[in-house]
């Protein structure tokens, strides 16, 4: 039998089986529905054999002028959103799911929040591991990335890549390209570039090697006697390991350090009485790194400390293009 319209006032049953979740009796919820399945949407020929409880096709209903451009579509227009406004799946149990042409499989106990004004990709990026983003990362052939990535062992890239930011490397990087040549050496730590001021020459400088892992602050004194040290020296120096230069500027001048307070600030004097006026050079060994052993037998690998707080030389060459 066919009918024109069919008007259901309260709940369409369509199948066997009792609906317990739409309400039994005094529960039932008007104008629900419960369709035993398997049911086909959109175009009757889109699936010859039944492959889906609900099986979903464009639509190909010629009185639809013109034809719906989405085949699935859910909106929240009048109410504001939730983070469960649309559920694929399960979220008690295992949930599987595959979107084709693009190639979206998600498959097991997998949990994956995407809370962000937009995250886009263009290209081809592998993920094999764990691995952890935090913010907005936007990719279109280069890879921006927000944090730090550790890699622990050998690292060999063979192919460019580009990175337009900081670099925090454990291990070895071999002939990689971050706008320039990162390459590991085991003689003198230095850094080689353009020369600044002679077109066609090159300036390289080799850094300071020392025992232990100083750091420094440097500066001007006129008309004072109390030089401070940087705020977060506190957390980041032995204040017991703090050394200090003192350089007169014009004229000779008795100075000495008087004493160092707190390891925040250092107050100087001039035994002749007269006004100061000074350059300083201040050192001291860092609290929050272990100490360097400066010598050990054996090779790198059989260092007795803490190999992950060390890296490599790092050599920058400039860009060839």
């Amino acid at each position: 039998m066919k009918v024109p319209d069919l008007f259901v006032g309260r709940r369409l049953f369509v199948g066997c089986g009792e609906p317990v979740g739409l309400g039994i009796g005094p529960t039932e919820i008007r104008g629900s529905a419960y369709i035993e399945g398997p049911m086909i949407v959109g175009n009757p020929l889109a699936y010859p054999v039944a492959e889906a409880n609900l099986m979903v096709a464009r639509c190909v209903n010629v009185e639809a002028l013109p034809p719906p451009p989405s085949i699935f579509k859910v909106s929240s227009r009048g109410l504001p959103p939730t983070p469960i406004d649309v559920m694929l799946g399960d979220p008690l149990g295992h949930v599987g799911i595959t979107i084709n042409s693009t190639l979206i499989s998600i498959f097991n106990d997998t949990n994956i929040s995407i809370i962000s004004p937009y995250t886009t990709g263009v290209g081809i990026l592998n993920w094999v591991g764990a691995k952890t983003l935090t913010g907005v990362v936007a990719e279109t052939g280069a890879e921006a990335r927000i944090g730090k990535e550790a890699v622990s062992a050998a690292t060999v890239d063979n192919g460019p890549k580009f990175i337009n930011g900081s670099l925090d490397v454990a291990g070895y990087v071999v002939a990689a390209k971050y706008f320039g040549d990162i390459s590991a050496c085991s003689g003198k730590k230095d850094f080689d570039i353009p020369h600044p001021t002679k077109n066609g020459w090159r300036l390289r400088h080799v850094c300071i090697e020392g025992p232990t892992a100083d750091v420094y602050v440097r500066g001007k004194l006129k008309d004072s006697n109390v030089i401070y040290l940087p705020e977060y020296w506190r957390k980041l120096i032995d204040p017991d390991t703090i050394t200090i230069n003192i350089t007169p500027i014009g004229n000779y001048q008795e100075l000495f350090v008087e004493k160092i307070e707190w390891g925040t600030r250092v107050i100087i004097k001039n035994n002749s009485g007269s006004s100061i006026n000074c350059y300083y050079t201040i050192s001291a060994e860092r609290i929050d790194v272990e100490k360097n052993i400066s010598e050990y037998e054996g090779t790198y690998e059989d260092y007795p400390g803490d190999n992950s707080e060390y890296m490599n030389t790092v050599r920058i060459l400039p860009l060839e293009i």
